[in-house]
């Protein structure tokens, strides 16, 4: 792949669940406070029925406790909400954030969350195919459009979407991807796209998929679907570990040790990887700040993603890189 020209500046996310790790629901105020003081662009709430707040109640809360900082979700889970439902809850929050909300929304891919709620977990075409519907929905809703609409899934009937939003045309729509069809659904519709790596059926990253290579495969993806839209959408990723050191290669090679025994859980090791391969993925960031401000400039030159997230519990670890390229 060639170097993409026309960079975007860096952006950097955080993010909190309000769970006990993180000191409950009362602390999670504060902790999306810290964010904002910190210089985080955006803090994102995800979307489980586990251990977490409710996302969209807690923007609300948000919207105003926080006065610069982007509310966002990481993700919704597509099947739990009705899209005219969701589309005037997340106006509303854009409404009284004055302009700060950024309404991600995913598949959903938990089916342990789904069996437990009793709520049918689809196959993975017709959760694609009922996301896609949901996203057209509420790009004409978000919008203040009134709309029309005979899906699959859906039936809207002259329905106008209200309140309007504060952000013009609508607020931006984020959706994440790690397998070719919801990237190309990520490309027809999305403002940001979260590029992650793909997942083994019980809900693994694959270790194939975090080389920089293989992002940047994902990453040409999106661009062959997109088109001319390519140009217009910004590009996230998540780091999933972040180790401040002062030997790269040593840490680089204990995490490898770390892997082959099991460590951390949620990544698959399906494939081989080298010292390289974990110093130079997007999604492990091991070295000094100066040594990780250098890495994630090398994933942008290489990949055209620039907008960076990070897990809650790396939040403070992460934030004196920001310092280091905050404007570029």
């Amino acid at each position: 792949m060639s170097e993409p020209g026309n960079l975007r500046k860096f952006r950097f996310g955080a993010g909190g669940e309000g769970n006990k790790d993180e000191g409950g629901a009362r602390k999670f105020v504060k902790l999306a406070q810290t964010a904002e003081e910190y210089g985080y662009d955006t803090f994102a709430v995800p979307d489980h029925l586990g251990n977490q707040v409710g996302p969209l109640a807690a923007l609300g809360a948000l919207t105003q406790a926080t006065s610069t900082i982007r509310l966002a979700t990481s993700v919704l889970a597509n099947g739990w909400r009705h899209p005219a439902i969701l589309a005037k809850e997340a106006t509303t929050i854009d409404v009284l954030s004055k302009g700060r909300l950024e309404l991600g929304i995913g598949a959903g891919w938990m089916k342990e969350e789904f069996d437990k709620a009793g709520i049918e977990f689809e196959s993975p075409g017709v959760r694609i195919r009922r996301l896609d519907e949901s996203l057209t929905i509420l790009d004409g809703l978000m919008r203040g459009e009134t709309v029309d609409f005979e899906g699959e899934f859906y039936t809207i009937r002259g329905l106008e979407g209200s309140p309007r939003p504060r952000q013009g045309p609508r607020p931006p729509i984020a959706v994440g991807g790690g397998g070719p069809k919801m990237l190309a659904l990520a490309a027809k519709h999305a403002d940001i796209i979260s590029v992650a790596p793909g997942t083994t059926p019980d809900g693994k990253m694959k270790l194939s998929d975090m080389t920089l290579g293989k992002t940047a495969e994902r990453v040409d993806r999106i661009r062959e679907v997109a088109g001319d839209r390519f140009a217009d959408i910004e590009l996230n990723w998540t780091i999933a570990v972040i180790v401040i050191t002062d030997d790269r290669e040593a840490t680089a090679d204990m995490a490898l040790k770390a892997l082959a025994q099991g460590y951390p859980p949620n990544i698959a090791q399906d494939t081989e990887f080298t010292v390289d391969d974990v110093l130079s993925s997007p999604y492990i960031a091991i070295g000094s700040f100066d040594e990780i401000a250098e890495q994630i400039r090398n994933v942008r030159r290489r990949t055209s993603m620039s907008y960076v997230g990070v897990f809650p519990t790396q939040m403070d670890a992460f934030a004196p890189v920001i310092q280091l390229l905050k404007g570029e």
